[in-house]
C-alpha cells in the first residue's frame, strides 16, 4: 500500500461512528431489489402507486410497505392528490448511489 492510499484509508476511519452506522442504515434500507426498483422508476420524477404498479410486478400491500420503508427514511417524499398518493426522490444522492452500483453490476457481468 502507498502512503496516499495509507492516509486515506487513515482519514476514513477517523470518521465518527455515526457516519459508518447511518451508511449501514442507508445499505439496509436499499438491500432489495424491490425498493431499487422503486427508485429506478421514480427517476424521471413524481408517480403514483398505480404508475409503479403498472412497471414493477408485486402486490399493492408489497409496494405500499416498500414505499412507506422508503418514506420513512427520507429517502421518498410523497403528497396526496385527491384520492392518490405521488412519490418522488428527495435524497437524489441515494437515487445516484443506486444508479452507481447497479451500472457497476450490470457493466461487469
Amino acid at each position: 500500500m502507498n502512503k496516499r492510499a495509507a492516509l486515506q484509508v487513515h482519514c476514513e476511519l477517523d470518521r465518527p461512528d455515526e457516519v459508518f452506522e447511518s451508511a449501514a442504515e442507508l445499505f439496509k434500507i436499499l438491500s432489495t431489489p424491490m425498493r431499487l426498483k422503486i427508485l429506478s422508476c421514480l427517476r424521471d420524477g413524481e408517480q403514483n402507486v398505480s404508475y409503479l404498479l403498472s412497471h414493477i410486478e408485486t402486490t399493492q400491500p408489497n409496494m405500499s410497505q416498500h414505499l412507506n420503508a422508503l418514506y420513512k427514511t427520507g429517502v421518498l417524499g410523497r403528497r396526496r392528490e385527491g384520492v392518490q398518493i405521488l412519490y418522488r426522490i428527495i435524497d437524489e444522492r441515494v437515487a445516484d448511489l443506486c444508479r452507481a452500483v447497479c451500472t457497476h453490476v450490470e457493466t461487469k457481468e
